[in-house]
């Protein structure tokens, strides 16, 4: 199952960064810029046709692919440009192959979802408390009630039990600000002793838990897409707090994975299951996760990535507004120009890292 894991994982990796670059080809097309190239696949061409104005090629090697936009890394005279367009639509294009990854996760949780709804009663865990473990100390008015919703913990809010485990992890482990909601009214238990704690596992034996049982709903429609928006949310969260520990220093870049290492966690989630449909759930499961992480990434205002793109067009824009003329094009190319250069060098920092991870 791993090899088959690592292979899906390869392909599916290069379809994520080619739907990336077709979100960008259908806005600029639906707002007429021009595009002279949509390829699919990096590398020699093995085929390609060209369609009024704009070439589609589909290219040797299935790593991914891109969309060559009139004008998009400098001046161009074309008056279907895309440096020519009004800025908003300029945004939509560069933001649309973030959109399109975060779509296709979403796309991935819905799916499982209602495959997991086909194969015979599933259920879904909601944030309402349904009981408590045996010597749970914490169960009264003062404290947490069966019925009880958990609202937040520590601010965040709280939309589904892994939302939950998150941010308690994320805690100081002895105590938790929670807000709850109690028969139509919020409570807010402050500094709350809400920890793991040694229970029986009814088997002889102990588990560490939080004591809490979470009340569990059939996996209707509603549900299921409620559940994929959850999920999707879920994602960005973790990349979010990643992103906060990377730049707190909690992590190092030591702890980035890029390509390499998420080709492997694929085929690590497929290699763990115990059987071949477990596998594929797990294989989907973590595409959908890689989907929703490659649109936030990108949308940083890190220069070469597209949300670097749309930060420095705002602040040109603003500047031209205020100096009454337009500053060089040349100033945006210099700025990703040497953003490019510094990422291709992480990226390449973070290949050779992942690859020594593998020996």
């Amino acid at each position: 199952m791993s090899v088959v894991s690592i292979i899906i994982g390869i392909l599916m990796f290069g379809v994520l960064i080619a739907a990336h670059e077709a979100g960008h080809f259908g806005i600029a097309k639906l707002f007429r810029i021009k595009v002279n190239e949509y390829a699919i696949g990096m590398g020699p061409a093995i085929w390609k046709k060209q369609k009024g104005e704009t070439q589609y090629s589909l290219r040797a090697f299935p790593v991914g692919g891109y969309c060559a936009i009139e004008g998009e890394d400098g001046e161009s005279e074309d008056p279907r440009a895309f440096t020519r367009k009004p800025i908003w639509q300029r945004i939509c294009v560069l933001a649309a192959g973030s959109a399109a990854n975060l779509l296709i996760g979403f796309l991935i949780a819905l799916i499982l979802y209602f495959c997991y709804a086909s194969s015979g009663d599933y259920m879904v865990a909601t944030p309402k408390l349904a009981g408590f473990m045996d010597g749970f100390p914490l169960e009264g008015s003062d404290g947490l009630l069966a019925g009880d919703t958990i609202v937040s913990v520590n601010g965040w809010k709280v939309n589904g039990t892994r939302d939950f485990s998150l941010f308690m992890s994320l805690g100081d482990g002895e105590t938790v600000d929670l807000v709850i909601r109690r028969d139509g009214k919020k409570l807010r238990l402050e500094d709350f002793p809400l920890k793991l704690r040694e229970f029986s596992d009814g088997a002889g034996g102990t588990v560490w838990k939080y004591g809490l049982y979470f009340e569990q709903q059939d996996l209707t429609l509603p549900v299921a897409v409620r559940e994929a928006v959850n999920d999707c949310s879920y994602y960005i969260r973790v990349v979010w707090v990643s992103l906060e520990y990377l730049f707190s220093g909690k992590a190092g870049v030591n702890d980035l994975t890029g390509p390499v290492g998420m080709v492997k966690a694929i085929g690590d989630a497929g290699a763990e299951a115990e059987s071949v449909g477990e596998g594929l759930a797990n294989v989907f499961g973590m595409i959908g996760f890689i989907a929703v992480n490659l649109a936030v990434m990108n949308m940083l205002p890190i220069p070469a990535l597209d949300g670097g793109h749309i930060f420095t067009m705002l602040v040109l824009w603003c500047i031209e507004k205020l100096i009454r003329r337009k500053p060089s094009p040349k100033i945006d190319t210099y700025i990703h120009a040497a953003g490019l250069i510094l990422l291709l060098g992480l990226m390449a920092f973070v290949m050779f890292n992942d690859i020594r991870k593998l020996f």
